[in-house]
């Protein structure tokens, strides 16, 4: 599998990003371990995670037991070193005051706990999951710095930062000579192109950050499961995707998707993939899977790209702006 750049920084990572969120949660610990087992042997090194994973699934479940799994998985494997490992920090981990947020307190104790349950002493790339407006940003830059000094943290990222807070992170770092956001993790898909495409992704081009796309295949409506005049499943899920999707774009985006994946022999997935692997402002898009067959799907974009053709098409059916053209044409 390609190695890529995160952004400015001396990590060397695969094209696809491993997503862990459903570990410990739709995927319990023997199904977690065959996945990443399954995406190593594939070439692949570069695994997302966050403390908060998995605390909404319920009383059997918890904040931090998503990194729990990894942290046992590298050390049975023996792979830490192999491995370009990237968790977050912001979401309510216990109770109190500084349970939650990016104030010094809530980061240096989040970040020992995460420390801890990963069984490693130290994280390649510490991502603020998002923003926490109730804290300054320089306390939060400071104690990030802090943590890069000690040896417990390599970079730092930021996810779901609206551009004018990512601009003034990056402004601060600069002008102090602090630690530095050197990635971006958005929501980014053929469905969801505007909120990414309009500001951070100009930001991110100009200032070198890598971006670590999540939510790729639009929560699934991209895998092609999903088809113009067919029956709806009975999911929830499924239900939400064809309601926000499933109108005269989406099927124009879905039909598009077809046509090209047929002429590759791909599936509508990988070529969806692939249109942001040929975007080259992305660093790895984070896919999640919850059997190693279904990773071994996604990892079929692996080395595939698009022509400059193919990629107007995609952006033609997807487009949300008659006048808007991304910043990478």
């Amino acid at each position: 599998m390609e190695l890529r750049n995160v952004g400015r920084t001396g990590l060397q990572v695969s094209e696809i990003c491993l997503g862990t969120m459903q570990f410990g949660w739709t995927a319990d610990e023997p199904t977690s371990f065959a996945v990443m087992d399954a995406f190593r042997e594939a070439g692949g090194n570069f695994i997302d995670t966050a403390d908060i994973y998995t605390n909404w699934a319920g009383d059997a479940s918890y904040g931090g037991k998503t990194e729990e799994i990894i942290g046992k998985w590298m050390t049975a494997r023996g792979v830490r070193q192999d491995i370009v490992l990237a968790t977050k920090v912001r979401g309510r981990m216990w109770a109190g005051a500084n349970g939650e947020g990016l104030s010094r307190s809530h980061i240096l104790r989040a970040c020992d706990e995460s420390l801890r349950r990963l069984q490693t002493d130290y994280i390649d790339l510490y991502q603020c999951h998002w923003a926490d407006l109730n804290t300054p940003i320089e306390e939060t830059l400071e104690t990030m710095n802090d943590l890069v000094r000690a040896g417990k943290v390599r970079y730092i990222g930021a996810s779901n930062y609206p551009a004018w807070r990512l601009m003034e992170a990056v402004s601060v770092s600069e002008r102090r000579a602090l630690a530095r956001f050197d990635s971006y993790q958005p929501e980014y898909s053929l469905m969801e192109r505007q909120l990414f495409e309009y500001e951070a992704a100009p930001f991110c081009k100009h200032y070198g950050l890598g971006v670590i796309p999540y939510s790729p295949l639009a929560g699934g409506f991209l895998t092609g499961k999903y088809r113009r005049d067919t029956a709806t499943p009975e999911s929830v899920r499924a239900k939400g995707n064809l309601e926000k999707y499933g109108n005269e774009q989406g099927w124009a985006a879905i039909d598009a998707l077809d046509e090209i994946a047929k002429a590759h022999g791909k599936t509508i997935a990988q070529t969806a993939l692939a249109w942001q692997l040929s975007n080259p402002v992305i660093t790895a898009p984070i896919v999640g899977a919850n059997t190693s067959a279904q990773l071994t799907d996604a990892l079929g974009a692996a080395g595939y790209r698009l022509s400059a053709e193919e990629m107007t098409r995609l952006n033609e059916a997807s487009k949300w702006s008659r006048n808007w053209r991304p910043i990478w044409d």
